[in-house]
């Protein structure tokens, strides 16, 4: 029985001490005066009465009742009920406030707020003060609270004629029984009917059982004041420990609502701050940092909203509120949707039927009550979902004194499948369930509805899941239960108390509320005490059962394991891997060892791997031989290596015994233990496995005291292993229950320990206290002997083999942590990802033996500590085990040395033979093969990805480091792929990164040191090193590689030594007779260049490498003497003979030899004698102006400059350029003349003299004004150089630059507004619109048309510097600023399409979209976009007759990318292979591209990196020739040779950054000066041209130039292709572009090949990503090209090279195109077809052998072209291709007429010529007889059928009707007409024969 109520109080209206306004509360009177034992009185209830604080009201209110809810210290609840009434205020105390009120009037009339305060109250005014009964009980009843407080109030106010007195000493001395579920039998004791004296008559039910809650109806309330989602957010926050805040201006809502949260959290308990409503007093309980739920008044909302972390729940609004910051996890799926639904069924049982034609008329609506019910109902399903089979993971840790119990948390979350889960993770880990366990676990205690229904109706709930109406049945049958247990005799629920009249509360008062006669009250409550003592104590007798366990957990979802779902057939695979291995079968188990270590991934698998090898564990011990424990232990590591740290599926728990049991011999008395080499895995250092497993053990073995010992034969559920433990070595350990934690045990009749120990707390109380000591001391000493076990265990796994390599406890979180708080940078992540820098000082980079001894023993210790604690060790036996703990450790580290000893003698398993590398002629080994594994680098197709393929990678091999290359070579370790070898190699010149990582060999799965190799050519090297590589000896390997990579000097590079090594030995060669060599004349050259640069040009010159700083210069103003001197001395009438000194001779006649030099004579710019005599028709010349290199460094020695220059203005010209780089002519249009001109950027002070005022020079002017006035005249030159083209019938600037180039903005638009860099600036792009500026005359523009006078020159600038520039007055000139973006852009977006190509580690999302959203992230085809872009427009402005000077940057990047383009698209020579190599040689070797700069060649440049600007320039013509093949000589392939070796330093042609830097090294001229033996080719292009020679690799077929087409292909980001460059590898033989190395996979000697027998298949497997697919496969012209040779050498004739074949075919071809000698000779290949339409045509696929013929068409419809014109156009293409493999005679004509064709659909009848081609099956029309230009094809193969026809409209009208007839085929019907009857007959006839013959 407990008490009703355990104290009454008045609290009254009292002043505030300190003056203010509020009042505050007084507790007048409280009953009983002085506090029960067992419950102390309550502090701070007068707080609580009034929470928004005590006030005087001007008006009566009507009386208030709520319940708070205080929690004392022991977090017992008191629930106080609080009825409120106002009564007038008393003169005394209203004297005193009303001074208090007019004080606070004042106040606020100063500051301006008077008309918001309440008016003083006057003499008339009444004012009235609360006044408050509260009722303090530990039960909550609030119906009954309510009707006593009213009867209180009601005696008073009405004024009956009963003593209050009786009455509260009645209510105190009340007793109800606790719950009445015990009482059922002694008849109706669970309902009392209580009267308080005052005619009233009260039931009170008390519920059935006590732990489940009692909501009324609060949670319907809840909801309905929500919403589902709002209560079930709220649900989730409030479990996983957030902070919640309810809003409410009502207080019973803010009461009931915190009630009902609490009851859906049944069965667990919140064990947080709960304070359903709270006074505004303490409002800043909020800010702790506590979860709590928390109820507070609406009108302190505004002090939410400051609140970072908690969740507002406006009850008023039904909003619920997240921060930002605060995540709440979701319930698992599907049990959120489940609940979702199930919850909107009861809550809106209509919504079902909303939809029916004839819904029920009606429908039953629960009451909001059974509501209530129903709803708690779904969640106390959700949480035997949730928490189903939960009694399978608790450990009893100890049975008596008092049961200890364990969660094994992770094998409920493994068993679940729930392991990811964020959710169920928190439950488990709060407070709650923490709670739940201690509570719930007990095995023998009372049970209520929710073990029931957690035991034995999860099934049900399983069947149901799909049966909305089954699950809702459910749920109705629950809630039943749940209302029985509230109201449990609904018939007698009648009470009958009085309540005050209507509006009493505004009647006057008689009087106030009376003082109560204490003695009175208190005599009443002493008399019922006195009573009660007599009476015997009422025991509540609790009916306490086994708590059933219910059946073994099943996952929530069956979650297929999806790529590793384990099959019957994988765990066969394992099986019978293992028993080859016991077998000694070891080369069978090698085979299936890759597919073991796959099938190992899938959890079965590892069970069953466990469970296999527990059989194979004899007498705790398995001796095995040396290859045999190797297997066994890469297996275990295999399992080990995807547990994470919480060990989910106890594999790691399962293999713990089996690594201590297996071993092999040493030596005589040395073993070692397979725990040795398993320690790698981070489960091992993680205390919550250590602390599940003890757990577990020791389960088993007090399990294994309580029972008899007949039952004690189990092997698999109890330990058999002795629980003394030796110390002699890791003999005598407990075999691990096999069974896992969750699952049903094997037999039916065997006693889970949850049973046993049930059954011995019921026999508890019955034990002698001697046999309970007993007990005690039993249990204590089995966890005692099992913590000793632990320890012991622990160091095994703990100590490393090799004391002195502590890599394991620095990669290990758990010991770590231990260690220092510098050691934070430690990961815990799966094994692998390993903390890349350590801290020094956290004692493990070179720790001692001792030092990870410590480490260990601490880690021991604290695990010890803990759980002994937790299983009640006396502290005695603690004491002893820390003593014990040091002695173990160091024991097993003594052990371990002679282990770590003999293991070092053992031989080395053999290791695949190391294949060596084919090198290069003169490449020479520098590191030997250091074994490595080659691991996949996050590209698919190598490690056999979503295009199947075998899994060549990982490798096994060596990596070798040669002066050229670094190699891989190696073999797949996947046996069963065959043997393939594998190669992977790049130059050593390539590598942009090199960064060591950690990463598990594939074999054994260890983890090892490695390396990460990235290339420039798109090759990532990722290494394991074997074990057998020392750490010293990957420290040379890099060492090495960085040497090589960034030598001192460009003379260390790999093409400058090779060839060098042998010629010191000889003697020099006398060269006196011969004139002055080569070599000196380049050290004259040089010295005499030093001489005469000035110092001006070093200060103004931003690059500047060492070798050019010389010290002693002459001033700066003998400086501009001596070049001022040293032109006049050469007077420009002399010829060359005269003027030259010898010396300066051989430089001319060199000059004039190179590629400049020859492309500026075939372009007409003029010959170097025709310059020297000024030939004044000539608008340019040849300078030489820059012969020593003088003016500027960068440029070539010979340059086009105006004829009216002099070359002394150069000079001063040059200076207001960057770099000294002025503008020189580099290309004339031969149609146009518009010439291209190429500088550097601008100077600012040129820019402003150039385009100053119009105002002429004043006398005065400085040195920079002059120099700018130079380049105004320079400007001036070169328009005034130009044919006029000002007539207005020109072709307009841009009126041809489509706007399918430009986009859509306009045709200016999109260069301004593509990408990021803007393109040009609104006044120029207007006007070069032709909205120009008003006219000189005041005319306004025409805006309609172009201005007819064109600007002479554009300048193509950057933005930034021209800005603010004045436009040339005169317009000849006019600047284009455009924004470029500058070398680091295209360095960054380098590096990112790098990893976008080539990633390093597996995508985490595999596909494709992944590739492409990095690929969009680097912007590489953004920027070379642009590039396009910006040279079209060049092309477009030469094209239409003006000039264009190109001034962007430096003048030695996007300049030269962009003049280099220009060129290519204008000029059809450049197309050639010849062209294109002058084109180079020209722009980007003579003008000074800084390839060793950008390519970051030497030591100097390490810093700068690599920049890949050539190689982007390459892609630009990759881009261009993808949409014309047709229009180059050269192949695909030869670009990307250039691109490969431009950085591979295997040549010479692309050192160093300048002309005047290759003569320095003397490298220019010395091939033409000595001739030696036969050796290395030094230059790219002559190794092109002898390869040339043999093969026709880089040269396409489908070259078929139109004459002098100017190219304007597609920019947009849509018609850019990937270059397959960066994406294709060929790893049998590693990159093709050492055309010596890859010569192809040798054929198998005679003897090798089975003699006799059937003939050998010629079939090949071409894997992607392994073979060269075109090698394998060549293209049909190359094939016929390699057979006519073949037959040739057959035939004993010597072999005829290839290209005067293919020339012969070709001539051939142009002879036979000519049919009747009339009409155009159809050339091959070559048709008139339009631009756009060329630009689809054929594609070929290129390869390093030839290409491969494969027509295409890639009809893009930005393209502009319609489908049909295309589809015309590749079949015109395919026409002309066939053409070349045509019979002798001219043309196949079998049969031939004219016949009428009906166009197809809405198109007319015509006339044309057809041809029946029997030989080709074809037949072609043409629009004429004598047309060699065919107009169409029906191929014959298509053809279904020929029949009569019939005339359609638009047919001709004279003909017979019986002279139509119809072609059908597959595509369309062709309908014809003949001439008449008998020629229809006869082409009907014709085609069926044809037809036939097929």
């Amino acid at each position: 029985m407990a008490r009703l109520a355990d104290y009454f109080v008045l609290v009254a209206f009292g002043p505030h001490p300190r003056g203010s306004g509020e009042g505050q509360g007084q507790i007048l009177q409280r009953f009983p005066e002085k506090d029960w034992e067992d419950n102390p009185f309550p502090q701070g209830i007068e707080l609580f009465c009034q929470p928004s604080g005590w006030q005087l009201c001007p008006e009566r209110n009507p009386p208030t009742f709520f319940v708070a809810v205080l929690t004392d210290i022991n977090s017992e609840r008191h629930y106080c009920a609080c009825l409120t009434f106002w009564e007038p205020v008393e003169p005394t105390q209203e004297g005193a406030c009303a001074r208090d009120a007019a004080a606070r009037d004042e106040e606020a009339d100063e500051g301006g707020l008077g008309a918001l305060s309440p008016p003083a109250p006057g003499p008339p005014d009444q004012l009235f003060a609360p006044k408050t009964l509260v009722l303090v009980s530990r039960l909550d009843h609030v119906e009954v609270f309510r009707n006593s407080l009213g009867l209180i109030y009601t005696i008073h106010v009405e004024g009956l004629n009963v003593g209050l007195e009786n009455v509260v000493g009645n209510l105190l001395t009340c007793l109800i029984p606790l719950a009445g579920g015990s009482q059922l039998d002694s008849g109706e004791d669970g309902v009392r009917t209580i009267s308080l004296g005052a005619g009233d008559r009260q039931v009170i039910q008390t519920p059935l059982t006590d732990s489940l809650p009692i909501s009324r109806c609060s949670v319907a309330l809840l909801f309905r004041q929500l919403g589902i989602t709002n209560v079930l957010s709220l649900f989730c926050a409030a479990l996983t420990e957030h902070k919640v805040l309810f809003l409410s201006r009502s207080y019973q809502r803010l009461s009931d609502a915190c009630r009902g949260l609490l009851a859906l959290l049944f069965p667990l308990r919140y064990s947080f701050t709960y304070v359903p409503i709270l006074p505004a007093q303490l409002l800043e309980v909020l800010s702790t940092p506590t979860p709590f739920i928390i109820g507070v008044n609406a009108a302190f909302q505004a002090e939410a909203q400051e609140l970072l972390d908690v969740i507002v729940a406006d009850l008023d609004g039904g909003t619920v509120t997240v921060p930002e910051c605060v995540h709440i996890p979701p319930l698992p799926e599907p049990l959120q949707s489940q609940t979702h639904s199930i919850l909107s069924m009861v809550l809106d049982p209509e919504l079902e039927l909303a939809d029916l034609a004839f819904p029920p008329p009606t429908m039953s609506i629960s009451s909001l009550k059974m509501q209530d019910k129903e709803l708690r109902a779904v969640f106390l399903r959700l949480f035997a979902q949730l928490l189903q089979g939960y009694r399978w993971c608790l450990h009893m840790v100890r049975i008596h004194p008092e049961p200890v119990i364990r969660f094994h948390k992770a094998a409920f979350l493994g068993q679940r499948g729930l392991v990811e889960d964020d959710f169920l993770m928190k439950v488990l880990e709060g407070m709650a369930f923490a709670g739940f366990v201690s509570e719930r676990g007990v095995p023998y205690r009372p049970t209520d509805l929710f073990d029931e229904l957690v035991a034995h109706e999860v099934a049900r709930m399983r069947a149901d899941e799909n049966h909305p109406q089954r699950v809702l049945r459910h749920v109705k049958e629950l809630a039943e239960q749940l209302y029985k247990n509230e109201n449990p005799y609904p018939a007698v629920a009648m009470h009958k108390v009085q309540r005050p009249g209507e509006a009493s509360h505004l009647r006057r008062a008689p009087r106030p509320f009376p003082r109560l006669d204490e003695g009175v009250v208190q005599w009443i409550v002493d008399q019922a005490a006195a009573k009660m003592q007599g009476a015997p104590p009422a025991v509540k007798a609790e009916k306490r059962t086994t708590v059933p366990s219910g059946p073994p957990m099943t996952a929530i979802v069956e979650r297929s394991g999806g790529l590793h779902g384990n099959s019957a057939r994988r765990l066969e695979v394992v099986r019978n891997c293992i028993s080859y291995v016991f077998e000694g079968k070891m080369l069978e188990a090698k085979k299936l060892l890759p597919a073991v270590l796959r099938a190992l991934k899938g959890r079965a698998a590892r069970r069953c791997l466990a469970q296999e090898l527990h059989l194979h564990v004899q007498q705790n011990r398995a001796v095995l031989d040396h290859q045999q424990f190797d297997f066994v232990v890469r297996m275990m590591n295999c399992c080990l290596q995807d547990c994470t740290s919480l060990d989910e599926h106890g594999i790691a728990a399962a293999l713990l015994p089996l690594v201590t049991a297996f071993c092999r011999k040493l030596s005589p008395g040395v073993t070692q233990f397979a725990y040795s080499c398993v320690q790698e895995h981070v489960v091992w250092s993680t205390p919550q496995f250590w602390e599940a497993m003890f757990y577990g053990d020791v389960q088993t073995h007090i399990r294994a005291l309580y029972l008899e010992p007949a039952e004690d034969r189990d092997p698999f559920s109890v330990c058999g292993g002795s629980l003394g433990w030796g110390m002699g070595g890791p003999g005598s350990r407990s075999p691990v229950p096999l069974r896992q934690v969750g699952e049903a045990p094997p037999q039916g009749d065997e006693r889970s320990a949850l049973d046993v120990a049930s059954e011995q707390r019921r026999l508890w109380p019955t034990l002698s206290r001697e046999k309970q000591q007993e007990l005690v001391q039993k249990e204590e000493s089995t966890v005692f002997s099992q913590a000793i076990h632990y320890a012991n265990r622990m160091s095994y796994l703990l100590l490393p083999l090799d004391s002195s390599k502590s890599r394991l406890l620095r990669e290990r979180a758990g010991l770590g942590e231990l260690e220092s708080a510098s050691n934070s940078l430690v990961t815990n992540s799966m094994a692998g990802s390993v903390a890349e820098s350590y801290d020094t000082e956290s004692g493990f980079e070179d720790a001692e033996a001792c030092d990870v001894a410590g480490a260990v023993v601490r880690f021991i210790n604290r695990f010890v500590d803990k759980v002994c604690t937790e299983s009640g060790v006396t502290s005695d036996h603690l004491k002893g085990l820390h003593v014990m703990v040091p002695d173990i450790v160091q024991m097993h580290i003594e052990t371990l040395e002679a282990v770590h000893r003999e293991s070092k003698r053992l031989p080395p398993i053999q290791k695949p033979k190391l294949l060596r590398p084919r090198l290069l002629p003169g490449e020479e080994c520098v590191l030997d093969g250091l074994r490595v594994y080659l691991l996949p680098d996050g590209r698919e197709e190598g490690a056999g990805g979503p295009g199947g393929g075998p899994a060549l990678l990982p490798a096994e091999g060596a990596v070798f480091l040669t002066t050229y290359r670094v190699i891989f070579t190696g073999m797949p370790t996947d046996p069963l792929v065959g043997e393939q070898v594998v190669v992977r190699s790049f130059p050593v010149a390539a590598l942009t990164k090199e960064k060591r990582i950690s990463v598990q060999t594939p074999v054994d799965q260890l983890l090892q040191d490695g390396l990460q190799l990235r290339s420039c050519t798109f090759q990532l090297l990722k290494m394991a090193f074997d074990e057998e590589v020392g750490s010293d000896s990957a420290e040379l390997f890099r060492k090495q590689l960085h040497k090589l990579r960034y030598p001192p000097d460009i003379r260390g590079t790999f093409a400058l030594t090779l060839g060098s090594a042998h010629t010191p030995g000889r003697p020099p060669r006398a060269t006196k007779d011969k004139g002055p060599s080569f070599r000196t004349l380049s050290r004259n050259l040089v010295k005499n260049a030093k001489k005469t640069i000035g110092r001006q040009y070093v200060t103004r010159k931003k690059y500047n490498p060492p070798s050019w700083e010389h010290r002693g210069q002459p001033s700066p103003e003998d400086q501009e003497d001596e070049i001022s001197v040293s032109e006049e001395l050469e007077p420009s009438t002399l010829t060359p003979s005269s003027a030259l000194k010898p010396s300066d001779r051989m430089t001319m006649s060199s000059l004039v030899e190179r590629a400049c030099c020859r492309d500026y004579q075939r372009l007409g710019l003029g010959t170097l004698s025709s310059s020297l005599s000024r030939a004044k028709s000539e608008p340019f010349r040849i300078s030489p102006v820059n012969r020593m290199y003088a003016i500027c460094r960068s440029y070539p020695g010979l340059l086009i400059v105006p004829q009216s220059i002099q070359d002394n203005a150069l000079q001063r010209v040059s200076r207001c350029y960057r770099q000294n780089r002025f503008p020189v002519v580099c290309w004339r249009s031969g149609r146009s003349k518009a010439v291209l001109l190429r500088s550097g950027g601008l100077h600012g002070k040129g820019v402003v003299g150039l385009f100053k005022a119009q105002n002429a020079p004043s006398p005065g002017q400085s040195q920079a004004d002059s120099s700018s006035l130079e380049q105004e005249k320079y400007l001036q030159a070169v328009v005034s150089s130009m044919p006029r083209y000002a007539d207005a019938s020109g072709r307009n600037t841009l009126s041809g630059f489509s706007s399918a180039h430009m986009g859509s903005h306009g045709k200016w638009g999109s260069v301004r507004a593509s990408g990021r860099s803007g393109g040009l600036s609104t006044d120029v792009g207007s006007r070069l619109a032709g909205v120009g500026p008003p006219q000189a005359n005041g005319a306004p523009p025409d805006p309609g048309f172009l201005r007819p006078q064109r600007a002479a020159l554009y300048i193509i600038g950057d933005k930034a510097q021209l800005k603010g520039v004045r436009p040339d007055p005169l317009q000849q000139w006019e600047l284009v600023p455009i924004e470029v973006f500058e070398a680091r852009q295209v360095k960054a977006s380098f590096k990112k399409l790098l990893k976008a190509c080539v990633p390093g580690c597996p995508a985490t999302e595999p596909g494709p979209a992944s590739f492409l959203r990095s690929l969009e992230d680097s912007e590489w085809l953004i920027q070379i976009h642009k590039l396009l872009q910006v040279s079209v427009l060049v092309v477009e402005l030469l094209d239409s007759g003006s000039s264009v000077l190109v001034s962007l940057e430096d003048g030695w990047d996007i300049t030269t990318q962009v003049v280099s383009l220009v060129q290519l698209l204008s000029d059809p020579f450049y197309r050639t292979l010849e062209g294109f190599r002058l084109l180079v040689e020209k722009e980007w070797l003579s003008f000074g591209h800084r390839f060793s700069h950008r390519g970051a060649h030497t030591l100097a440049g390490q810093s700068s990196g690599f920049t890949p600007v050539f190689l982007q320039f390459l892609d630009c013509v990759h881009q261009i020739h993808l949409q014309f093949p047709m229009e180059f000589e050269f192949s695909p392939f030869y670009l990307k040779f250039l691109g490969y070796h431009h950085v591979s330093r295997r040549f010479r042609t692309f050192l160093l950054d300048s002309d005047y830097e290759r003569i320095e090294l003397g490298l220019l001229y010395e091939e033409k000066g000595e001739r030696r033996a036969p050796q290395a080719c030094r230059s790219v292009w002559e190794y092109v041209e002898r390869l040339s020679k043999r093969t026709p690799v880089f040269y396409n077929y489908m070259y078929a130039p139109e004459d002098a087409e100017v190219l304007r292909p597609y920019s947009n980001v849509s018609n850019l292709k990937v270059w397959d460059f960066y994406t294709e590898e060929t790893l049998a033989e590693g990159p093709p572009y050492d055309w010596e190395l890859a010569q192809g996979p040798p054929e198998p000697p005679e003897e090798e090949r089975p003699d006799g027998g059937a003939p050998q298949s010629r079939r090949r497997v071409v894997w992607p990503c392994y073979d060269s697919r075109p090698r394998a496969q060549p293209d049909a012209i190359s094939r016929l090209l390699e057979e006519m040779q073949r037959l040739e050498t057959e035939l004993g004739r010597p072999p005829e090279r290839w290209k005067d074949a293919w020339d012969r075919v070709k001539a051939a071809q142009r002879l036979e195109g000519r049919p009747d000698g009339r009409g155009t000779p159809s050339s091959l290949l070559v048709s008139s077809v339009p631009h756009h339409r060329r630009s689809l045509g054929v594609y070929l696929q290129e390869g390093p052998v030839g290409s491969t013929l494969s027509l295409s068409l890639d009809s893009d419809q930005s393209s502009g072209s319609t489908a049909s014109s295309s589809r015309q156009a590749a079949r015109r293409s395919t026409s002309t291709l066939y053409s070349q493999f045509q019979t002798a005679e001219s043309e196949n004509r079998s049969y031939e007429g004219t016949l009428y064709k009906k166009g197809a659909f809405m198109k007319p009848w015509k006339a044309r010529w057809f041809v029946l081609d029997k030989t080709k099956h074809q037949l072609r029309y043409y629009d004429h007889r004598v047309d060699t230009e065919c107009k169409g094809v029906i191929d014959l193969a298509e053809v279904e059928a020929v029949a009569p026809g019939a005339p359609t409209m638009g047919a001709p009208k004279t003909v017979d009707e019986k002279a139509f007839f119809d072609v059908k085929t597959t595509r369309r019907v062709y309908n014809f007409c003949a001439q008449d009857v008998p020629s229809a007959q006869q082409w009907v006839d014709q085609i069926q024969s044809c037809l036939s013959d097929a």
